[in-house]
């Protein structure tokens, strides 16, 4: 009696997380539903000139499918359009981000500072900093104080001072082809944002070597992304013997969350082999319309009231626990999905309602087998025990099957396969779960704490004997 008290109140804590966590985190939507950001990326030629090919375009997608990984996007769609064009639709995603992640070449490059231009350095990064200040101003300034050829005319000073900066710099190789893995993190003032990079094994020994000459010099390491010094750290005289081993770096230049991250996911998605151009990006609305929404929905809370109706009916007191346990794992279920950021397109819908009808069949089974034992004689109490060790080797059997098709799936599908499959998953093992604990617990509980119910078998089983 105490065990399934102890399991009760485990479950209402878990009903009251999940409800806090649907509060805070939203559901997300997917493109059919909610709409998003459509980008029509092209590729251009590069510096040599190479006529950009389709299989040049595909290399190309692969990249922007590891950065949109990276922003956590699920559900998108990328498509290529002829020889040099991608069509990507991000759902739920601002176009503005999109574009910055998705169409920058993100080329990052360690170089060592060369001898005798510390002096010279000095006053380029002082002066470059202080004309970025000045452009983050007029940009952000609501008045029409500059017009556009003013701030036009500054970006391109700054664009050549950054090429200054970078003859400073003697290029070494070491470029962002050898770094393994990038995470934003706060800095421990919390006041900005860095990121944390790691380099394979002979991006290691390439920056050891480049920071066991600069130790103790004054020197910097520059640190550039797409020509432009993102930071430029010095390297302390400890590091005189072997230079900074071990191939963990951290890059810092005043980042905020967002391009902290913007940075990240760029680095850790690869640099474009080709330069790209971003000629349109508009947001789109949602692919299917309000009503085909709405009549969606409706036909999902439909179909969930007839079926707690039917069990209820059916099964009696038991079908009235299982509805309990029904509208737990309900909430359970939306719950992971926030959690692990599933993006709700109809196919998806279709999966959680599929594991709905799941988690009723593992109720149906174990009902079912504690009638037979209730017909055979047994106390409420063994029936109901011996209904659920009955019938756990069936559920386990189709449960296992389900997330079996549903990893093929995943594994194999793209797009809203992949959406199904989660979706249809995460119900399946919640299922498992709230028939194993929520609706044995709350059976065992009424059945011996409810002296009425313990002497009422036709409460479980109409032709039970009284």
């Amino acid at each position: 009696m105490q065990k399934q008290r102890l399991i009760i109140v485990a479950i209402l804590f878990l009903v009251a997380i999940a409800i806090t966590i649907l509060t805070t985190l939203p559901l997300q939507l997917g493109l059919d539903l909610k709409g998003g950001a459509q980008l029509t990326i092209q590729v251009q030629p590069n510096a040599e000139g190479v006529v950009v090919e389709a299989d040049d375009t595909a290399a190309v997608k692969r990249v922007i499918e590891n950065r949109i990984n990276g922003l956590g996007v699920a559900e998108p769609i990328t498509q290529l359009v002829g020889n040099d064009r991608i069509l990507v639709q991000l759902p739920g995603e601002d176009p503005e981000q999109a574009e910055r992640v998705l169409g920058g070449t993100a080329q990052l490059e360690f170089r060592p500072q060369n001898p005798g231009t510390e002096a010279e350095f000095q006053e380029k990064y002082a002066l470059r900093r202080q004309l970025d200040a000045q452009l983050t101003s007029l940009r952000g300034n609501e008045s029409p104080a500059a017009s556009d050829a003013e701030i036009e005319e500054l970006a391109t000073n700054i664009d050549s001072l950054d090429q200054e900066i970078l003859a400073l710099f003697e290029p070494v190789g070491l470029v962002g082809e050898y770094v393994t893995n990038a995470q934003p993190a706060p800095t421990q003032t919390g006041n900005s944002w860095q990121v944390f990079l790691n380099f394979n094994s002979e991006g290691a020994e390439l920056f050891a070597e480049i920071t066991k000459g600069l130790a103790g010099t004054g020197r910097s390491v520059g640190i550039f992304l797409d020509d432009a010094l993102l930071s430029a750290p010095t390297v302390g005289p400890e590091y005189t013997a072997q230079g900074i081993a071990g191939g963990n770096v951290t890059i810092t230049g005043n980042f905020d969350i967002d391009t902290a991250s913007d940075l990240a996911i760029q680095i850790r998605g690869g640099s474009l082999p080709f330069p790209v151009a971003v000629v349109e990006n508009r947001t789109v609305g949602a692919t299917l319309g309000q009503d085909s929404i709405r009549q969606s929905i409706y036909a999902g809370i439909a179909g969930l009231i007839l079926v707690l109706i039917f069990v209820a009916v059916y099964y009696r007191l038991p079908g009235l626990i299982a509805d309990v346990a029904l509208v737990v794992y309900t909430l359970l279920t939306l719950a992971c999905y926030s959690l692990v950021g599933v993006t709700l397109t109809l196919p998806g819908i279709a999966g959680f309602i599929l594991s709905i009808g799941m988690a009723v069949d593992a109720n149906v089974l174990i009902f079912e087998r504690t009638r037979e034992e209730i017909y055979k004689g047994n106390t409420l109490y063994r029936a109901v025990e011996s209904g659920f060790f009955n019938a756990f080797s069936s559920i386990l059997d189709s449960n296992v099957t389900t997330l079996i098709a549903c990893a093929a799936l995943f594994f194999l599908g793209s797009g809203l396969v992949k959406g199904f499959a989660l979706t249809l998953a995460i119900g399946v093992g919640v299922s498992m779960f709230t028939a194993v604990t929520c609706s044995r617990t709350l059976l065992l509980l009424t059945v011996l704490g409810l002296p009425a119910v313990r002497q009422n078998p036709k409460l479980f089983a109409p032709k039970a004997p009284n």
